[in-house]
This record gives C-alpha cells, structure tokens and sequence, in this order.
C-alpha cells in the first residue's frame, strides 16, 4: 500500500513547491488567526480596555502604512 493516499478523482494533485506555499500560507493564517483569538478571549475575560490606553487609529494606520513602505520594492 501506497504512503500517501491517492488524489480525490476531482482533485488536481499539486507539486512539491506548490503543496509546500500552501502549507507555509495556512501557517501563517493559522498564526493570524490564533493571535485575534488571543485577544478575543482577553476580552470576554477582562471586558474592554480602557480607551486612554488605546492607540488612536490614525497612529496605529500611519505607523503600519510606514513598515509596508519599507519593506515594498521602489519602482521608477
């Protein structure tokens, strides 16, 4: 008997690269999503934090559109 089970007959098998971005994707929502719920469970645990000690969104937006523009290549 084979290791691997064999591809659902609808299903188009994918290669070796491919199979590995998928999974690396799904780790890194999985991480995503474990982090909100994280902060979701906080929440219902110890009620919502005080807005004084909050980030204004306006700060928090500026501050993340600065590290994408680091980390995104110039074009001319």
């Amino acid at each position: 008997m084979s290791q691997q089970p064999a591809p659902a007959p609808d299903r188009q098998p994918l290669d070796e690269n491919a199979a590995a971005s998928v999974r690396a994707y799904a780790a890194d929502q999985r991480a995503r999503v474990d982090a909100l719920a994280s902060v979701l469970e906080d929440i219902a645990e110890n009620g919502y934090p005080a807005a004084e000690s909050g980030v204004l969104w306006e700060e928090a937006r500026d501050a993340h559109l600065e590290r994408l523009a680091g980390k995104q290549p110039r074009v001319a």
